[in-house]
């Protein structure tokens, strides 16, 4: 790409949300679609998610269930940094994602042979999400200087929001004459497309290299050296630190989850009980519940995503973001103490998920932008996936605990609270690291690691 004097008419309207450059808006929307389609899959597959395994298992089991991604995970990150130090990056996105693909074929057809796969389909989506995402993000990474990627993010972020809204809105609305396991192929198209999405934008990058007379030895293997993804982390303080706070989160999200999905199942249970419904309408009023509460969280995600984000960058910053959610959850789960019905715990986790989505999400991104391309595929890899599920695993701990001493939603949200206290300290640790990083740290120039303008 070369670089022009004037920017364009998209360049000048996406200058709405954030400080836009001249030829960098096609680059962004381009980039904005493969992610809209990498969330809106990911929201059909997750409401098809939660229908199966709340009617086939439960909201204790789909808790446990956890713990088994953990283990799942132990492989799969150094299967992938095996994989990511191979093969070029465009490789690495459409093997992997076609990979996935696969096995929602897989699921298609045990499914419709009457096979009950809820907590397969659960493990599966678990580790699917959280690597195909961690993927993305890494290759926006990749893209991005520290520079360019604080100002494109929100934008990039906003397909994210948009695809996970439709997705789940579509969803809740198709659940009433589509089949969860047809669901299952609409997101497999959604996938195929966001392949072409980001071979499309790497084919650009690798052009933008040679006009600029750069080497192409970046675009040989996504990641530079043989090192795995948890070694990074544990050996970097930064990252280390990054792993915690995912974890952290994570663990406390999942506790609302759970408090949530109980509810849910038992006032659909009283109303089987009650003859308001029959049993066999469960599966499609959990399964629109959801689809409406997932619609909600990323409406309002959305509105964060354009309005907001790129606002608080530019005001207090990308480690100032950070200090955001941790206060709505103090609040979220003080109100859930105080009013532990439905109807709250929904609200509650309506705006505690939709600023996870928005805020926290392009914040925690937005942290590997200073760090190595090792960093950027591996260590986010492991903390996106590992740490992530990690968190899962603890809170499916607590619930086992929790159920044998019978604990209410009160001691629940209570335990919550104490949760966030530590997670902010964490934050505060990385405040202080992402601060030494961006001031202190001369960055070495990389190819392909900063952002070619058309």
């Amino acid at each position: 790409m070369t670089n022009v004097s004037q920017r364009s008419v998209l360049d000048r309207m996406l200058s709405i949300v954030t400080d836009v450059r001249a030829g960098e808006g096609l680059h962004a929307m381009l980039l904005a679609a493969n992610v809209f389609l990498v969330l809106a899959s990911y929201y059909v597959l997750k409401t098809v998610r939660e229908s199966l395994i709340l009617t086939e298992a439960g909201a204790e089991i789909k808790s446990y269930s956890a713990a088994g991604q953990v283990l799942l995970l132990l492989l799969v990150v150094p299967a992938y940094s095996f994989v990511a130090s191979r093969i070029s990056r465009s490789r690495l996105i459409t093997w992997v994602t076609l990979f996935f693909i696969s096995h929602l074929a897989i699921f298609y057809v045990l499914g419709n042979a009457g096979v009950h796969v809820g907590i397969a389909f659960f493990l599966w989506v678990g580790i699917f999400n959280v690597l195909i995402v961690a993927q993305f993000w890494a290759f926006a990474n990749d893209l991005h200087d520290d520079d360019s990627g604080k100002r494109l993010f929100p934008i990039i972020g906003i397909g994210s929001a948009l695809g996970a809204w439709i997705g789940a809105t579509a969803t809740g609305k198709l659940f009433e004459s589509w089949t969860a396991y047809q669901l299952m192929l609409l997101a497999a198209i959604g996938l195929v497309l966001s392949i072409g999405c980001a071979r499309l934008v790497d084919r650009q990058t690798v052009a933008a290299a040679y006009d600029s007379r750069k080497t192409r030895r970046s675009q040989s293997a996504a990641t530079e050296t043989g090192t795995g993804g948890f070694k990074l982390v544990f050996s970097d303080r930064y990252l280390l630190m990054i792993g915690v706070m995912v974890l952290l989160f994570n663990l406390v999200n999942s506790i609302g989850e759970y408090l949530l999905s109980d509810i849910v199942v038992a006032n659909a249970k009283a109303a089987v009980a009650s003859g308001a419904i029959a049993e066999a309408d469960m599966k499609s009023v959990i399964g629109s519940f959801y689809g409406d509460f997932f619609g909600w969280v990323n409406l309002i995600t959305l509105l964060l995503q354009v309005f907001v984000v790129s606002r608080l960058f530019k005001y207090i910053g990308v480690r100032g973001a950070l200090f955001v959610l941790p206060l709505i959850a103090m609040g979220s789960y003080s109100l859930m103490a105080i009013f532990p019905v439905l109807g709250i715990i929904r609200f509650a986790k309506i705006l505690e998920n939709s600023t996870n989505y928005s805020i926290q999400n392009t914040a925690r991104h937005a942290l590997f932008l200073p760090t190595s391309r090792d960093a950027k595929y591996k260590a986010k890899a492991a903390i996106d996936t590992f740490f992530w599920r990690l968190g899962d695993a603890l809170q499916a701990g607590i619930v086992f605990v929790g159920t044998a001493i019978a604990l209410t939603t009160q001691h629940y949200a209570l335990i919550s609270i104490g949760l966030v206290f530590v997670w902010l300290m964490v934050v505060v640790g990385i405040y202080r690291e992402h601060k030494r990083l961006t001031h202190d740290r001369i960055e070495p120039e990389e190819p392909g690691a900063r952002l070619r303008t058309a």
